[in-house]
């Protein structure tokens, strides 16, 4: 049973997404009761490698509002649970020219926060323009054969 709580649209757009990955997080009590109430942003989050360990950076998570003095920061850099040899894998794409990892989605999977992550190479500005045109005949398409 899934609950999708946030998607990356942006990713999608930016990027070819190629490989992905479903994470585990390491979170806070107050970050995992503001992620069951959806207010979590992937904008510009992006996954870092240091010392053998995955982590996520610049995700936000809204503080939650009936916290008290131990409530979470929104922007923290956030451990993710992976196996080390995930780790390797990931961690050689990125020192691909062109690669980075970006999460696509964050979603609850019986009850637990869970991320999925994807290897990503960077679109060119005409690519993006295609993909655009593309989705926007599809949508004429669509229309069309809605219509008959």
């Amino acid at each position: 049973m899934e609950k999708i709580i946030a998607k990356n649209r942006k990713a999608s757009h930016d990027y070819y997404l190629e490989e992905r990955l479903e994470v585990g997080l390491e979170l806070f009590g107050t970050e995992i009761k503001s992620i069951r109430k959806g207010a979590v942003q992937l904008r510009d989050a992006y996954v870092d490698f240091i010392d053998g360990e995955a982590f996520i950076r610049e995700m936000t998570i809204a503080p939650y509002e009936f916290g008290n003095r131990f409530n979470h920061e929104d922007r923290r850099d956030r451990k993710l649970l992976m196996h080390k040899q995930e780790i390797r894998k990931f961690s050689r794409g990125i020192k691909e020219k062109g690669y980075t990892i970006v999460p696509t989605m964050i979603y609850l999977k019986n009850g637990k926060a869970k991320l999925e992550i994807a290897v990503a190479r960077g679109k060119a500005l005409h690519d993006k323009r295609q993909s655009l045109k593309q989705r926007d005949a599809q949508r004429e398409i669509d229309k069309a054969m809605k219509q008959k």
